[in-house]
């Protein structure tokens, strides 16, 4: 978030931007709390909330009212904490109903837990990292779930490496430069040659592989969806456990999540990318 610097209680906030005096700071500040409190699902309290914003706790909770009048926000009334409203969950869905991939993906990540027996999650590229839009949860009691609207870094996760492998080796480079490459878990990839080795193994196969570089104990497998350019839009993935996704079902399930994967391509009118397309 741009406006995530901490501030003395009291403080004004500065502009968003520069030259962005015609924009209402009440309403930037309105939605900073709420990039806040989504980020937070546990609840933020009313101090926490005014360091955040820069604003003495009496203007704050003027803010935080508001917000609560229209349904954006609700507060925990025995902890006073305050929460994400259903308001704003249902302009974030509009958002996903809005982008005829996702609805198209949604049978065939169902088809994907069917087959495999685990998880099957879809997510997209923002701010150079993996967000994940929706899930189909495996009927395991042991499984692999993520919270939708979760993040993880681009080079630690099967989703991640799936999208990074069909951008632009420019794109690349300034995601890396911005992002870094921090070690999740010790099998992370984090050097560059690490990673472009395996970004070269993706293109070569039509998958990605998460060999617990983002979680201890868990493998993921995922492909990219691609837009009517051939850029990667989104990607879907299989995870579960090691013991029941162990290196020898790896090919098997790259193979089940690639043909999905081109399947949803084509049905939303995408393009499969070649090789030298992705490099340039």
């Amino acid at each position: 978030m741009a406006e995530s610097k901490r501030k003395p209680v009291g403080r004004p906030a500065g502009p968003a931007t520069k030259g962005g005096g015609g924009h209402s700071q009440s309403l930037v500040r309105g939605l900073t709390i709420l990039e806040e409190l989504a980020a937070t699902p546990a609840g933020l309290g009313l101090s926490d909330i005014a360091q955040i914003v820069g604003l003495a706790p009496s203007t704050t909770h003027r803010l935080l009212q508001a917000l609560y009048k229209q349904g954006f926000i609700t507060q925990d009334a025995d902890l006073g904490l305050w929460k994400i409203g259903v308001k704003t969950f249902q302009i974030g869905n509009t958002f996903l109903e809005a982008r005829d991939y996702v609805a198209t993906a949604r049978p065939f990540l169902r088809q994907l837990t069917q087959e495999s027996g685990e998880t099957a999650n879809m997510g997209i590229r923002d701010d150079g990292m993996a967000v994940f839009l929706a899930q189909s949860e495996s009927p395991q009691m042991m499984r692999m779930i993520t919270r939708l609207g979760s993040r993880a870094p681009l080079h630690a996760s099967g989703i991640g490496k799936a999208l990074l492998a069909w951008l632009p080796e420019r794109e690349i480079e300034r995601i890396l430069q911005t992002r870094g490459l921090n070690r999740v878990t010790e099998n992370t990839l984090d050097t560059p040659a690490r990673l472009h080795q395996g970004l070269a193994q993706i293109r070569r196969q039509g998958y990605a592989c998460d060999r617990q570089e983002h979680a201890i104990g868990l493998n993921c497998v995922a492909a990219s969806i691609h837009d009517e350019h051939g850029a990667p839009l989104a990607a879907i993935s299989v995870s579960g456990p090691v013991a029941r996704i162990p290196e020898s079902r790896l090919v098997e399930l790259g193979g089940l999540v690639g043909r999905a994967a081109r399947e949803i391509t084509l049905q939303i009118g995408g393009r499969l990318p070649q090789l030298e397309e992705a490099t340039q």
